[in-house]
Order: structure tokens, then C-alpha cells, then sequence
């Protein structure tokens, strides 16, 4: 996809005993994708997610449409 590397991150809130998910938000402008990883596995795979899909998840969980688990 690019000759970027990703820099990856957690959230503060992911103090969750591992559930976690890392997302690389440097590759947003430049290519419009938000990378993210499972944080157990980063050697795994990555999903590239539209940047509007991802606002749209992100704004989805602000609002709770989501449930708690």
C-alpha cells in the first residue's frame, strides 16, 4: 500500500486485560485508510479501513449504538 510505516497505537482506555485493538492514524491524510491490528498479534493482519467507515465506527461507539458487552 505504501512505503510508510504505520506507527501504532493503543488507546488509554484499552486497559481491558488485552482486548485491544492498535490503529496506525499516520496514514490517514496521506492515504485515507485507518490501519488497525489485533494488539496480541501484531505480526498478523492488518485491516485497512476507510477513513469515513472509520469515523462512522468511532462516532457509533461515542453514541453507545453499539451495546455493552
Amino acid at each position: 500500500m505504501t512505503t510508510e510505516s504505520p506507527r501504532w497505537f493503543k488507546s488509554s482506555y484499552s486497559d481491558n486485560g488485552g482486548q485491544c485493538i492498535e490503529i496506525a492514524a499516520n496514514l490517514l491524510a496521506p492515504h485515507g485508510v485507518v490501519p488497525v491490528r489485533d494488539s496480541k498479534n501484531p505480526s498478523g493482519p492488518v485491516l485497512n479501513v476507510p477513513a469515513a467507515a472509520f469515523s462512522s465506527f468511532v462516532t457509533g461507539i461515542k453514541d453507545g449504538r453499539f451495546g455493552a458487552v
